[in-house]
């Protein structure tokens, strides 16, 4: 980290800080322009249930795409995703039919995670660009194997980690950036929900199917649908992976017959001993989602939609603890977090869109792309080995070619 400048120290003496635009990164907007294509881009959906048809209602809004088709196995989801396609969509419930659409220029992939390898490999094959939600990739062979295949193609792919593009961690990055709270030494990560996340089965022969992230087969629980954003966050901020990681987990309160955890809490290390604690529960949601970056001259805590800076007191005073044995305390003045300003936008996911509307048009890389969908992936895979079998898990040189 940088040491702090003047700007830091004027924060500290006045108590305020406002932050706003996102030029220090170059992301001043995104502006689709008309490179030759002539009207949108053409989407394929595959997979259209939740999370795809959120996805789909954000589709409608932008302008450089259109959902042209939607492919999902299960009847209700895909009524869901072709009630927000464009008119004259086609469905279908093979994916490998939708691929072999030439009308269709590129496909979102919202699948449970055990598809998205081979579903993305033949979406590259049939010469698709891919939005692929998060996590990338179900197992460390899959997640390697994918880089080179994206490496060796035209195309572009774009990984659903959608707060790259979220102007308010653009702030914090730039903060960490200037040295504003020192050097960083931890981060403490939790997305907790209070929920069994089980969704309703009217046939018993689609449990599986429908309640997917229940079962080992099919996902990596919580760590893989829901920390798998704030390992992104960790990886981003500190322009790294992590080294090693050890935790534990268990199903502890949702005796129904689950697979994956129910929680799971993990410490990550980083180059230079950083620390990160990531934990996710289903059992209380009290601020549900928050990450906090401590430094030796203060913290950031990053809520869903705000963050707030506290700067460590300059001035330490001993308390009395209690007037028999004479000992003390460190009492560190309080004090309200100061609120970061930053450019209000819309759901992040929007931005993630467009940007993969502009990476298409002008050859682009994306901030969230293969490489770094990669290293989530594979931090995934070693921390639920690491609660999995109670033993520290390393990260590996290969790992990284």
């Amino acid at each position: 980290m940088k040491k702090p400048d003047g700007s830091r120290r004027k924060f500290i003496a006045t108590g305020a800080l406002a932050i706003t635009g996102l030029t220090a990164f170059g992301f001043e907007g995104i502006s689709i322009g008309n490179l030759g294509q002539t009207g949108p881009i053409r989407i394929g959906l595959i997979g259209s249930g939740s999370r795809g048809q959120g996805l789909a209602n954000l589709l409608g809004k932008i302008q450089s795409l259109e959902l042209v088709a939607c492919c999902d196995i299960i009847p209700e989801n895909l009524q869901g995703g072709m009630k927000l396609a464009a008119k004259g969509a086609r469905s279908y419930t093979d994916y490998k039919k939708l691929l072999q659409d030439k009308d269709i220029q590129a496909v979102i992939i919202a699948t449970p995670l055990y598809l998205h390898y081979p579903m993305a490999v033949d979406a590259m094959a049939a010469g698709k660009h891919i939005y692929m939600e998060k996590t990338m990739a179900y197992t460390i062979p899959q997640a390697l194997d994918l880089v080179k295949k994206v490496e060796r193609s035209n195309l572009v792919f774009q990984v659903g980690h959608q707060y790259r593009y979220y102007s308010m961690y653009l702030k914090v990055k730039e903060i960490l950036s200037k040295g504003w709270i020192g050097k960083v030494s931890h981060y403490e990560c939790q997305y907790n929900r209070n929920s069994d996340w089980r969704k309703p089965v009217n046939d018993p022969k689609m449990e599986r199917a429908i309640n997917w992230r229940m079962y080992k087969e099919y996902c990596g629980g919580v760590l893989s649908e829901l920390s798998a954003h704030e390992i992104d966050i960790v990886n981003w901020m500190q322009d790294s992976h992590p080294l090693k990681v050890a935790g534990f987990g268990g199903i502890d309160y949702w005796k129904d017959g689950r697979e994956t955890f129910d929680n799971i809490r993990l410490v990550y290390e980083y180059p230079g001993g950083v620390k990160a604690s990531v934990t996710s529960i289903l059992s209380n949601e009290y601020k549900g989602y928050s990450i906090r970056i401590l430094g030796s001259k203060g913290t950031i805590e990053i809520l869903r939609d705000q963050a707030y800076i506290y700067a460590e007191a300059t001035k330490k005073t001993l308390g009395t603890v209690d007037g028999v044995t004479g000992a003390t305390m460190e009492v560190l003045p309080g004090g309200k977090g100061q609120q970061i300003v930053f450019e209000q936008q819309a759901e992040p996911t929007t931005y993630a869109l467009q940007d993969f509307a502009e990476c298409i048009l002008k050859g682009k890389k994306p901030a969230s792309n293969v490489n770094t969908g990669r290293d989530v992936a594979i931090a995934v895979h070693m921390g639920n080995q690491a609660a999995e079998t109670e033993k520290t898990q390393y990260w590996k040189d290969e790992y990284s070619v």
